[in-house]
């Protein structure tokens, strides 16, 4: 018995085939001078599998579903511009 895993954009929906280039997201924290002036970032990188099973982790088709992501995560923080990293 042979093991596949499946991936999908979590943007559009788009499976993800055997040799395409992907694109990994997620949202990270920028360390200020006290915890009350953190700020949340956004991360993009290269496809990696291991990292692609990451708690968090966006999985992204392309730089069209990366930029919409983008723009997604941009108008959250202009939403609440007083959003500080969440602590876990």
């Amino acid at each position: 018995m042979s093991y596949s895993e499946s991936y999908t954009c979590d943007v559009c929906g788009k499976k993800k085939g055997v040799d395409e280039s992907w694109w990994l997201a997620w949202v990270d924290c920028f360390p200020g001078r006290a915890p009350e002036e953190d700020q949340p970032l956004i991360k993009l990188t290269r496809w990696q599998t291991y990292h692609a099973h990451s708690d968090g982790v966006k999985h992204l088709c392309g730089a069209r579903c990366a930029g919409t992501l983008m723009d997604r995560w941009m108008m959250d923080q202009h939403a609440d511009p007083d959003a500080h990293c969440e602590t876990v």
